[in-house]
């Protein structure tokens, strides 16, 4: 069902997440990079984040167990696997060779206006409605209350929750890093944990964790009784307040291949990509396309893939198996 305030709320969280990594620790919050970084090549810089994302079930499971996501079945048969894994194999490939997915390309890379980010995003936006529409096998599900436009609001239960989240994430980033922490690698690790967690609960709050729900958002096309639009409100209170953020903060001055008169507040530096359009080539496009056809037919990325292998780890065994194998080439 359609729902306003979680979405809107968890957005912010995600806006948190990715604008504090960016402007505290000089870093771009790309989950696929982060996922297969921390797998394949683990760091200060990567498993900290990772680690984060999936302590963020526990404060929801123990004070808000309703915005778990209920995930369709785990595989259960010799067929189901290979699906899962197969998807699992085009995410990976696609994630590395389109340089990005929905966090790096679509709610950091357009928020720092960048022309490639902008190109990735409409390609695999594109590829996967199609492919959610008509390709992907037993079709988008339907909503059990009636048409999925319909708003569906909080219990008091979850408006505290969800509430008192983004309040003490507020203070987190805009009072007590930049007055407490010093510039260090251990305020870095620290905050690397703290931007994964506040993303992670944007995830689940926001519905981005929930498959079906991203598979509902792409149900305009043919079936409007199907359609979630939630998901648009990402743009609103995700991306929105992150284009502003950067744009306040002298873009220009960090965007010029990391040299800048100013710094993040925990580091030395500025760690962001440095290519262009011009950088675009046929792998590029490929992966973009291939990203968004796993989207497309599981309504899962690389972000909430990892918070559901936590909680339906068969699934993840079978994706994530897939991912490191499409990540390899």
């Amino acid at each position: 069902m359609f729902t306003p305030i979680h979405t809107a709320l968890g957005a912010l969280l995600l806006y948190q997440g990715s604008s504090g990594l960016l402007f505290h620790n000089g870093a771009v919050f790309g989950i696929s990079s982060l996922v297969s970084g921390s797998i394949l090549h683990p760091s200060r810089d990567n498993v900290p984040i990772i680690a984060g994302l999936v302590s963020s079930i526990v404060p929801v499971w123990a004070l808000a167990p309703s915005l778990i996501p209920n995930y369709p079945v785990a595989p259960n048969s010799l067929a189901s696997v290979a699906a899962t894994f197969g998807v699992g194999v085009l995410m990976g490939w696609g994630t590395k060779n389109g340089r990005g997915c929905t966090s790096g390309h679509m709610l950091c890379g357009l928020s720092r206006l960048s022309p490639r980010s902008l190109i990735a995003t409409a390609i695999f936006f594109t590829t996967a409605l199609i492919t959610a529409n008509f390709v992907g096998g037993s079709g988008i599900p339907p909503c059990e209350m009636g048409p999925c436009y319909i708003p569906m609001y909080p219990s008091v239960a979850e408006l505290a929750f969800m509430s008192g989240a983004l309040i003490l994430s507020s203070i987190t980033n805009f009072l007590v890093v930049p007055k407490v922490l010093t510039r260090s690698e251990e305020s870095r690790t620290l905050f690397s944990y703290l931007a994964g967690l506040e993303f992670g609960l944007g995830l689940l709050i926001s519905g981005m964790a929930d498959p079906a729900k991203v598979l509902r958002f792409f149900a305009f096309l043919t079936d409007f009784s199907r359609f979630d639009p939630s998901l648009a409100l990402i743009i609103v209170f995700g991306i929105g307040p992150s284009m502003a953020t950067y744009l306040s903060n002298s873009p220009r001055q960090i965007s010029n291949k990391g040299k800048s008169e100013t710094k993040p507040t925990l580091a030395e530096n500025w760690r962001l990509p440095t290519a262009t359009v011009a950088d675009i080539d046929w792998r590029f496009v490929a992966g973009a396309v291939a990203f968004g056809m796993a989207w497309g037919l599981r309504g899962v990325c690389p972000g909430p893939a990892i918070l559901r292998t936590i909680l339906q780890p068969t699934w993840g065994l079978a994706t994530m198996s897939g991912y490191i194998v499409g990540n390899t080439f």
